[in-house]
C-alpha cells in the first residue's frame, strides 16, 4: 500500500479552478506508477520482457473535486494480481475526507506482439488486499448497443500517443468530454464514470466518436474500422 501527496497546479484545472476529470485520472495513474516502480514491476522493469501494463477497465466515483493549490493525498493498493491481470484500487483524500474512489483493471500487454500475456516478473512480494474496496460499485461492462449519434471524426496524432506507442488512456476521456455540456463539467455534475478499453488505436488511425441519445446515463463510444475500441459511461447527479 502506498500514499502520496500531490499539489494541484493551475495547469490541471478547468477555468473555475477545479481539477479536470482528465487530470484526476492522470494523478491516479501516476500514483499507481510510483507504487509499481517501488515494487519492481514498473514499465522499465517490464520492458526487459517487452511487456507493459495497459488499462482495461476503470470506475471513478466522485464526491467532489479538489481545486488549485490544494494538497491532496492519493492512496493505492493492489486488490488482486495473478497471471496476466491485476485489480488496483485508489482513493483520493482532501485531509481526512475521502473525495474520490477508483477501481482499475489492468492487463499485461506484450509491446512487440501487441497481445496480452502472463506477467514475466515476480510479484509475490506485493501484499494484496482482496477485501479492501475503493468504490461502492465494481467496474463493469458498458452496454454499447444503445442508440447513439455520430458527433465527430478524428485522426490519431503524435500528441495522442503514450510510451506504449498507442493512444494514451486519458486521451479517450478527453475526446469524449469535449462533447459534454461544459456546464455539467464546471458544476461538477458527474457523480461517477466508467471506462472500458477494448482495442488499441495508433498513429494515423481514423476514429469516430458516438454519443447516446439518452443523457442519464450518457454513453460515448470511440470506434475504428466498424469496431468499438472504447466506451465511456457518465453518471450524473
Amino acid at each position: 500500500m502506498l500514499t502520496k501527496d500531490w499539489e494541484i497546479t493551475f495547469l490541471q484545472c478547468y477555468p473555475n479552478g477545479y481539477l479536470k476529470y482528465t487530470d484526476l485520472c492522470n494523478l491516479l495513474q501516476l500514483t499507481a506508477g510510483v507504487h509499481a516502480e517501488l515494487g519492481g514491476i514498473s514499465f522499465s522493469d517490464m520492458q526487459e520482457h517487452h511487456q507493459a501494463w495497459v488499462l482495461s477497465r476503470m470506475r471513478v466515483e466522485i464526491k467532489r473535486l479538489p481545486k488549485w493549490r490544494d494538497v491532496i493525498t492519493v492512496k493505492t493498493w493492489i486488490n488482486s494480481l495473478e497471471n496476466s491481470r491485476s485489480i488496483r484500487c485508489l482513493e483520493l483524500y482532501d485531509g481526512d475526507e475521502k473525495i474520490v474512489g477508483c477501481e482499475t483493471f489492468w492487463a499485461v500487454f506484450n509491446t512487440q506482439t501487441r497481445r496480452p500475456e502472463n506477467l514475466s516478473l515476480q510479484h509475490e512480494h506485493f501484499e494484496k488486499y482482496p477485501n479492501d474496496k475503493a468504490t461502492e460499485i465494481q467496474f463493469s461492462k458498458i452496454d454499447t448497443s444503445i442508440d447513439k449519434t455520430f458527433v465527430a471524426e478524428k485522426t490519431i496524432l503524435i500528441s495522442d500517443l503514450d510510451i506504449v506507442n498507442h493512444a494514451n488512456s486519458v486521451k479517450y476521456l478527453e475526446w469524449c468530454l469535449d462533447y459534454v455540456d461544459p456546464k455539467l463539467l464546471l458544476n461538477q455534475k458527474i457523480e461517477s464514470f466508467e471506462m472500458n478499453y477494448l482495442k488499441e488505436v495508433s498513429l494515423e488511425d481514423t476514429i469516430t466518436i458516438e454519443k447516446s441519445h439518452l443523457e442519464k446515463p450518457m454513453v460515448f463510444t470511440v470506434n475504428s474500422n466498424n469496431k468499438t475500441c472504447f466506451a465511456l459511461q457518465l453518471n450524473f447527479k
